[in-house]
């Protein structure tokens, strides 16, 4: 029998999917403090993915834990957007493609 040792966190329905394919999985649910530590690690994790691929799929995962992320914290995700929405209103968007190539003090 082959074991596969994971240790992260995982989508919803991942256990129920694994059991469905004839296999048996093993779950813990984590506390809050645990949980936070992990969607903190899987924020890393999904960012390295996405830096692999740059593929649509790893954005919209990486964008599936920052609303964990989001909510684990204790925000909502109008909260998220109306702070985004503010950020991109005050300081700008990222649409122009604009680097900062130096700035100059007297």
């Amino acid at each position: 029998m082959k074991h596969i040792q994971y240790n992260k966190l995982v989508r919803d329905r991942i256990p129920e999917i694994i059991e469905s394919s004839g296999k048996t999985c093993t779950v813990e649910i984590l506390s809050d403090e645990d949980y936070l530590r992990m969607v903190d690690a899987k924020l890393d994790e999904e960012l390295a993915e996405y830096h692999k691929d740059q593929n649509i799929e790893e954005l919209a995962d990486l964008l599936e834990v920052i609303y964990a992320a989001t909510k684990a914290r204790g925000y909502s995700l109008e909260q998220l957007e109306t702070v985004r929405a503010e950020k991109a209103a005050k300081r700008g968007a990222f649409d122009k493609k604009i680097i900062l190539k130096e700035v100059i003090e007297d």
